[in-house]
């Protein structure tokens, strides 16, 4: 039996993936997370085969779970499931060694099979995004990739550096050099570029 935690925000999807994989003789869903750190309690708790995720949710993305469970070298294997076809998305997970990518408008039997493929110890990409995911590098760091997520929340200089814990002039800093990096004219307009290109 291939057990799997499923990690999805929005509850309906959730839910239906989780009714969807129950369907399967062989796919047992183990636990359900509303967002990130959920997820990964409850990775650590059941130790399951797959995880299944999203990429964006609260509190910790699907990118940054899957890049912690490598770090704590977990046996789970992961395969995100999302709706964004940007291959800075993809190129992302890979780098955080996501085992599958593959996106949310295809058929449920495609996704079990995935899930299948992954256990048995292979890697499964969306085909339309694996020619497509190394055609242009991130230029942005982890600190510049946070903080520009916070600018595009509407947080000012001073917010921004209180919630990330960060002195005014280092904000500052990693801001000026993201915006550098996209060629943009303001920390807005870099945000909207970065999200366009799956690098947030």
């Amino acid at each position: 039996m291939i057990e799997v935690v499923i990690a999805e925000d929005q509850t309906l999807l959730r839910d239906a993936l989780s009714t969807l994989l129950g369907l399967e003789t062989d796919i047992a869903v183990v636990g359900l997370a509303g967002n990130g750190r959920e997820a990964h309690t409850l990775v650590r708790q059941h130790q399951p085969d797959i995880l299944l995720t999203d990429i964006e949710m609260p509190d910790m993305t699907g990118l940054e779970l899957a890049a912690l469970l490598r770090r704590e070298e977990s046996g789970t294997r992961v395969l995100i499931v999302t709706t964004f076809d940007r291959p800075g998305y993809l190129r992302r997970a890979m780098e955080a060694g996501v085992a599958g990518f593959v996106l949310k408008d295809g058929p449920s039997a495609d996704l079990a099979g995935a899930i299948r493929r992954i256990a048995a110890g292979e890697r499964v990409i969306a085909p339309e995004l694996a020619a497509r995911a190394w055609d242009e590098a991130d230029p942005l760091s982890d600190a510049e990739r946070r903080l520009l997520r916070l600018a595009e929340a509407g947080l000012e200089s001073g917010a921004i550096a209180e919630a990330s814990g960060l002195a005014r002039g280092t904000v500052r800093n990693y801001l000026h050099s993201a915006i550098g990096k996209l060629g943009a004219t303001n920390r807005i307009e870099a945000a909207r570029i970065a999200r366009q290109k799956g690098w947030l």
